[in-house]
Formats: structure tokens, sequence, C-alpha cells
């Protein structure tokens, strides 16, 4: 990185006894854990290959693909440049600052030796003094070694002048590489950190680690997490730190990427590792891989002291008022969505509440239901924790691989000493409405519900952007959307007076059934739009406790919430 202020890393590769004519070099399209073909081929610049001194011949073979001849040496040197300036958990950045590398965008690998071993030697630029990753030491200054491209590809590298900290959880090293400034108590940040990462070994209850490295990326605005094997990377807005419910957002977003090295990483589906890095990788698992894993995060939190039982079951009924008021929920199921995710859940676009659900914010309920089933079934001796102890141990540990659909539901089943087949069925590969009711009934809880508003509601969200009112999403079944109201009409007038904030404002007081007249600007052309107000359906949960709880509800809830009498 000679030049940082270009974004431009130059990355030199040596293979030694590659024996064919010639040898395939290939560029990931996709970063594991972030469901998205993102071409990161398209960012290579230079590519040529070097032979004694002799320049060999080389031609781009398809979109992530690269051949190189060397029909008389089986060592050649490959050298190519990587424009790097996207700051995200995802890609790899550079600029005068720092360098962040996240594999798969940078790193080539030959299509034939994934498994082979390689030696990584890190050239900061001039006046950088630091290097982070997860890579181990291999001798020599900045120099690491991998056991394979999955490795190399799954250890991100944080390079600068950040600061480093450490604290040490269940006998393993714990190295926190901190990008830039932020306000925080060292010592507070670094125990609560300790804290989280002990309660979340105890889930599993088996440590894998012999190191571990987080990186945080300090910005503006936090974008979220990016789950390795031995590391993750937090992008965090740097004034969370400062506010109760900011520095808990962080220790939230610390649980769940630290959870992932078990859920995912080695708990994982089957179609998710060995990665096939050309390819999607289709499962009908990530509302298990991230629903789950928000789940669990969101208990762990709780479970470390920083969330009362009571503020825990107030974030759950935000997330059923959440789910429920979204029409996509209706439309796409969690496992839907997940096999989705390359094509609908990393692309947003201004229907996707009416089409589709978050396999996170879904997932993470239908965890919270499968726990209560099975701690009722069992009469609180056993949980969801143990269907990941089993998962581990069968899988990871024994089998060496990944499980299938069908071998999570016998998993819950052994666990909880019945299937759940209609379930699964009706609420994971189906629409319908999670039974919160009967489950929560498990624990001596209800769910209450009242409508949002008894008035009629448009139905659309307005932006005010430059000065304009314009549609940016309509709600299907909504007046909007029954009315023709469509996105990206600018909004002049209503019921003949000009417009000068969001019409929602004015709406929402207006009894259903109220007729109203809209003038908008589409393409340039005044329209005249005549259709009636209907009422507000969006809808309030509240998880609320039972009076006279039995002491088989109390059990169930002292095991699910950790309540210790």
């Amino acid at each position: 990185m000679p030049a940082p202020q270009t974004h431009y890393f130059e990355v030199g590769m040596t293979l030694n006894g590659f024996g064919k004519q010639y040898t395939d070099l290939k560029m990931p399209v996709w970063a594991p854990g972030s469901y998205l073909v993102r071409e990161f081929a398209r960012h290579v610049e230079a590519f040529e290959a070097k032979a004694g001194g002799t320049t060999l011949r080389t031609e781009k073979i398809n979109k992530n693909t690269w051949r190189v001849y060397h029909p008389k040496s089986k060592d050649f040197t490959v050298r190519y440049n990587v424009y790097a300036y996207e700051l995200s958990v995802r890609t790899s950045f550079l600029d005068a600052a720092h360098g962040y590398v996240n594999g798969t965008s940078v790193f080539m690998y030959p299509a034939d030796g994934k498994a082979l071993a390689s030696t990584l030697q890190v050239q900061p630029a001039s006046g950088w003094a630091q290097v982070s990753t997860s890579l181990k030491p291999a001798g020599g200054q900045f120099t690491y070694t991998s056991s394979s491209y999955d490795e190399l590809a799954d250890s991100p590298i944080e390079i600068g002048n950040h600061k480093v900290l450490s604290f040490e959880a269940n006998g393993t090293p714990h190295t926190v590489a901190m990008f830039g400034s932020a306000r925080y108590d060292e010592t507070k940040l670094l125990n609560d950190m300790k804290r989280v990462c002990e309660e979340a070994h105890r889930v599993v209850g088996k440590n894998p680690l012999d190191r571990y490295v987080f990186i945080v990326h300090n910005i503006e605005r936090g974008t979220g997490g990016l789950e390795h094997l031995y590391s993750t990377t937090l992008s965090v807005s740097r004034n969370a730190y400062t506010t109760d419910a900011g520095y808990k957002g962080f220790l939230g977003l610390v649980a769940h990427e630290y959870f992932h090295l078990w859920n995912v990483k080695r708990i994982r589906p089957v179609a998710l590792g060995p990665f096939d890095y050309d390819n999607e990788n289709y499962t009908h698992m990530l509302w298990v891989s991230e629903g789950g894993t928000s789940y669990f995060g969101d208990l762990i939190v709780h479970r470390a002291g920083f969330v009362s039982p009571d503020d825990y079951l107030a974030s759950t009924s935000a997330g059923i008022t959440q789910v429920e008021n979204t029409p996509g929920n209706k439309v796409q199921s969690a496992a839907e969505s997940s096999f989705d995710a390359w094509i609908k859940g990393y692309r947003p676009n201004e229907n996707s509440n009416n089409t589709g659900i978050s396999y996170y914010n879904k997932g993470e309920l239908i965890g919270a239901m499968l726990d209560l089933m099975i701690i009722n079934e069992t009469k609180g001796q056993k949980h969801l924790d143990d269907v990941m102890r089993y998962l581990y141990d069968e899988y990871y540990v024994q089998k060496k691989r990944g499980f299938t659909d069908e071998e999570y539901q016998a998993a819950v089943a052994k666990v909880a000493g019945r299937r759940f087949d209609d379930f699964f069925r009706r609420y994971v590969y189906g629409t319908e409405m999670l039974p919160y009711d009967t489950v929560l009934g498990y624990a001596g809880l209800k769910l209450s519900k009242a409508p949002v508003s008894s008035d009629a509601a448009l139905g659309a969200t307005v932006s005010t952007a430059g000065g304009k009112l314009t549609v940016t999403s309509t709600q299907r079944n909504g007046s909007a959307w029954e009315g023709g109201l469509n996105v990206n009409d600018e909004l002049l007038a209503l019921d003949g007076n000009r417009l000068t904030d969001d019409p929602n404002k004015q709406l929402a007081s207006r009894p259903a059934g109220t007729q109203v007249k809209m003038t908008v600007s589409r393409d340039g052309q005044l329209k005249e739009l005549t259709f009636p107000l209907l009422a507000s359906t969006a809808v309030r949960y509240r998880i609320e406790q039972a009076a006279n709880p039995t002491p088989e509800q109390q059990t169930v809830l002292n095991k699910w919430l950790s309540i210790r009498n």
C-alpha cells in the first residue's frame, strides 16, 4: 500500500511447485456471512505473471478467473492491484488513515489449490505501525501463516495506527483493535466485553478458541458486524458508547457476532462450508444461523446482567410488533427468506416490506418459541442451548460437517423428547402467525394487542428530502396501495390545498372512510387521485405476565429468563 490515499492494495502472489501447463487463479464473488454476489473481481487491475524475470502469457477466461500459462516453470509470481474504497464489514478499504482487508475481496487462490497453506506478509504504508489479524504469526515482522485459503479469506486484517486493547475470557486471549476516535471508558468496556464473551461460552459450553480478535471501526454511522472463524469486524457509530441505549446496542452487537463463532462458523447448515466462492450457496436455514444468533445474542446480554427481564420482554414485544406489522410476513416464510437472501435480502426496494420478511427478525421469534416449547416439554430440564450443544458435538466435532434441514429438526426433537413437525411446517416453512398465546402461556405469559390508532392511515411513507414530498413506499392493501398512489409520486396538494409537510400528519386524525383528493406530479405530469382512507391496521403487541402463574409456568419462565429463586 505505497500510496494509500489512492485506495490501491498491491498484491504479489508467489506460487511454487505447480506442474501443469497453466494455472487458473480465482477471485471470490462473495464474502461468507454476507449472502450477496458482489463481484470482487471488478476491482482488480494490472494483472501480470512472471517466471524468472520472464513475462508469462495470461488471459482472463471468465469474470473472476485468470489463466497463467507457465509450461517451462513450476514456480511463478503474479502481481495485481485492488481498488479498495468501500468501508463496510463485507468489503475492503484503504485511505490515508488506515487499511482494512477482507480476504475474499483482495486475495486470489489457485482453482485447484484452496486447501494449500500459505504465508502472508503485510507491508504497511509509511508511518503505520500496527497490524491486527487472527492469522497466526509466521516469524518476521507482519508475517502470518494460514492453513488453507478458507482460513486466509476468513481472517480480516486491520492496518494502521489503531489502538490495541486486550482481555482474557475463558482462558483465551482476546484482542480489540479500535480504529477511529470514540469516547469510552476503556476499563469498563473491556470488563463488559469479557462478561459478554464468557456468557456466550456458557451456551455451548465448549471453547474452540486459542485466540480471538475484535476489529472495531468507530465511524459516523455504524453498519453492523460480520463474523469470522477466530475474529469479527464491528462497524460502530463513534458516539454509541456515550448513551445507555447506544452502549447496550454495542454490547448486543458484540454478543451477536461473537456467538457466531459457534453458530454458523462451526455449527452450520451443510450448504455453508466448504464454500463455493464462485456461486451462491443456498440454504433454508439462515433463520437459524442469523435469526437464531440474534435470539441468543439478546439472551446473552440479558444473562450477563445488562438487560433486566422486563426490558428483555419489552424488546421481544417490539420484535413481535415489527414482524406482525410487516405485510410480507404473510407472503414469505422464514425458510424462503433464507433461501432468497441472495436475490432479495441484500437488495431491498420500495416493495420489500410487502413481499418479504427478515430471517433475522422472524428467526429470532422462532428461536424464542422453540426455546419455550423445549423448556415446557422437558419440565424445565432442557432448553435451546442444549440443541446447540448437540449440534456442536454431533456435526462439528464428530461428523465434521454441517447439518441438513431435517437433521436440525431431529436435533430439536432429540432434546425435547418429541417432534415439532407441525410447528416447522406451519411457522417456519409456512406463513401462519406464530402461536404466541399458546407458547408464551407455557411461561405464564400472555400477548396483549391494541390498535396503534383507530383512525385512518395513508399507508405510505413520504420523504421530505430536497424540499419535495415524495412517496417512497406504499403498504400492501393500505389506502395509498388501493387508491393508486405510486412510489416516486411527488405530492403537491391535498383536497385542493397546497401540501407543505408530510400528509400523514394531517390525515392521522381523520376517520376511516373519509374521501381524499390528492394532486401529484408523476413523471412530470399532474394527476388527481381520489380514494377513501382505510383504517390503520397497525397493532402494538405487549408480553404481559399472568396474575397467578402455576408452579409449572413459573418453572418455564425461570428457565427461559434465567431467574434464580
